[in-house]
């Protein structure tokens, strides 16, 4: 029975490390954005499109399955700023749409950012 005990302590150990992890880790990870502000993680697992890093971006979008992150991220990054007050990033929805995606892999990378 100690093998049981002690390989289910292992699996909650780890599941606490991946939960940490997937919460975002210490605020030192965190780049600052123009103002000074943190520009990770925002809620809800998003980021902000305004002031994330390219990197940020590209894992939080690689995070709602959507292929090819990098892409995207550089997409979501060229078409800077958006409007702060525009929660549907209206504008960067009409310019992804641009390359084809398909209205699901625009709605998950849009599911992923903020403004």
């Amino acid at each position: 029975m100690g093998s049981a005990t002690t390989k289910l302590a292992l699996a909650a150990a780890l599941a606490a490390c991946v939960s940490l992890t997937a919460c975002g880790g210490s605020p030192s990870d965190q780049s600052s954005g123009p103002t000074g502000a943190t520009s990770g993680s925002n809620h809800a697992g998003k980021v902000s499109a305004n002031t994330a890093s390219e990197s940020e971006i590209a894992a939080a979008i690689k995070a709602v399955g959507v292929s090819n992150p990098e892409r995207w991220a550089k997409e979501v990054v060229a078409y800077r700023p958006y409007a702060a007050d525009d929660h549907n990033l209206t504008s960067l929805r009409q310019n992804i749409a641009k390359y084809n995606p398909g209205q699901e892999t625009v709605d998950k990378i849009v599911s992923a950012l903020t403004p």
